[in-house]
């Protein structure tokens, strides 16, 4: 019997052994999928923070543009770059370059670093100016009976013609009888088509009704520093030659009397510009405007600001923010480009525009006609209400 209970003693240790060596592999197991989880969350953490560091330099280097193109100081030989910038109160780092590619856009590659990981993010930005649409309203827009927008000098690939607003109210666009659009209408983000475009019996809108995945935003305009420097030279009444650039407190210009612009000019006008019956701003062939008003304007019967170089690049006109109101009154007809985001535009009756109009709210009476220039969407580095806009993103 005292054999027979160590044998079976004996035999207990190899069990214990077995037991504790399971133990053992099973412990060691686990502390490796701690080790390799532990890793693996190292890594995750490392690349997210690479991560965020890339999208921070991103977010840079699109400032960096913005603030360039603002200032009108783009310079396509000296672009923003970053080597190995630190972002504050952390152990993250940054570089990136900005290169223009081959359409006349702007390519940004941000590499950010954390942990010894790597991760890269990229932008492609194009400059659009404020004349990306034919009309584009604020708020309401209203085309009268038998009023027509289509567009002119575009080439086969080229965005098709739209107009737009930002606004969602019911009728927001409004086509009466037999008005025409040669194009898309755009609403408001949000916006419902079937309530936010009304048409008219026999209206017409050629392309589709869209709503805008984004609100579109219209820059602020400010007057140059060097113009608005210059001392004012009072208000314009009567016969004028103007050739160089200038500032004035207003222009009241009598029935009949013209303004003509014979260079290259620049006004700034602080107050109300009002043409009195048959009252005309001529821009000579081979001459531009470029007016900054600060009041309103008011354009009385059969006068015009009629601009002979029929390019509507030649005849630019800025309203401030102050600039609240615009009237334009019947049979008028003229070759520009109006931007006046703050600003009420009635257009009355039988009037005609080449170029493009970008306005508060929008009031186009009957048999008026816009045909838009599709050229001016291109754009000059040191243009006014310049904005970038993000075309592709990548990640790597």
């Amino acid at each position: 019997m005292k054999l027979l209970r160590l044998t079976r003693k004996g035999a207990a240790l190899p069990l214990a052994m077995v037991a504790v060596m399971l133990l053992l592999a099973m412990g060691i197991g686990l502390l490796n999928l701690g080790v390799t989880a532990r890793i693996q969350a190292i890594r995750a953490s490392s690349a997210a923070a690479a991560r965020s560091a890339a999208d921070s330099g991103l977010e840079m280097a699109m400032f960096q543009m913005d603030r360039q193109l603002l200032a009108k100081s783009l310079d396509d030989d000296n672009l923003p770059q970053a080597v190995r910038q630190a972002l504050p109160n952390c152990n993250l780092v940054y570089s990136y370059t900005v290169r223009q590619n081959d359409g006349g856009g702007y390519d940004i590659e941000c590499t950010g670093t954390a942990g010894g990981r790597e991760k890269v993010v990229g932008c492609t930005l194009e400059c659009r100016g404020p004349f990306e649409y034919a009309i584009f309203s604020k708020g309401a827009m209203e085309l009268k009976n038998s009023c027509k927008v289509d567009w002119y000098n575009y080439d086969e690939d080229d965005r098709p013609m739209q107009i737009g607003t930002n606004s969602i109210a019911a009728g927001a666009v409004t086509l009466k009888n037999s008005a025409y659009v040669n194009g898309d209408v755009v609403v408001g983000v949000g916006g419902d088509p079937d309530v936010a475009v009304s048409q008219g019996g026999s209206s017409d809108i050629t392309g589709d009704i869209l709503v805008a995945p984004e609100e579109h935003e219209l820059p602020e305009v400010t007057v140059p520093e060097w113009l608005d420097l210059l001392p004012s030279s009072g208000i314009l009444k009567n016969d004028t030659t103007i050739s160089s650039s200038a500032k004035y407190s207003g222009i009241d210009l009598k029935n009949s009397k013209t303004i003509e612009i014979t260079g290259d000019v620049v006004l700034y006008v602080e107050g109300d510009i009002i043409l009195g019956n048959s009252a005309d701003i001529e821009i000579a062939e081979g001459a531009s405007l470029t007016l900054y008003v600060g009041g309103n304007i008011e354009q009385k019967n059969s006068s015009s600001i009629n601009n002979k170089t029929k390019d509507p690049k030649s005849l630019k006109i800025y309203g401030l923010d102050s600039c609240q109101n615009m009237d334009f009154k019947n049979r008028s007809e003229m070759y520009g480009a109006i931007y006046a985001p703050n600003a009420d535009v009635v257009m009355h009756n039988s009037n005609k525009m080449y170029g493009a109009i970008v306005v508060k709210s929008l009031e186009w009476k009957n048999s008026s006609e816009l045909h838009y220039d599709a050229s001016l969407r291109d754009v000059e580095a040191d243009d006014d209400a310049l904005q970038f806009v993000m075309t592709n993103w990548y990640e790597q």
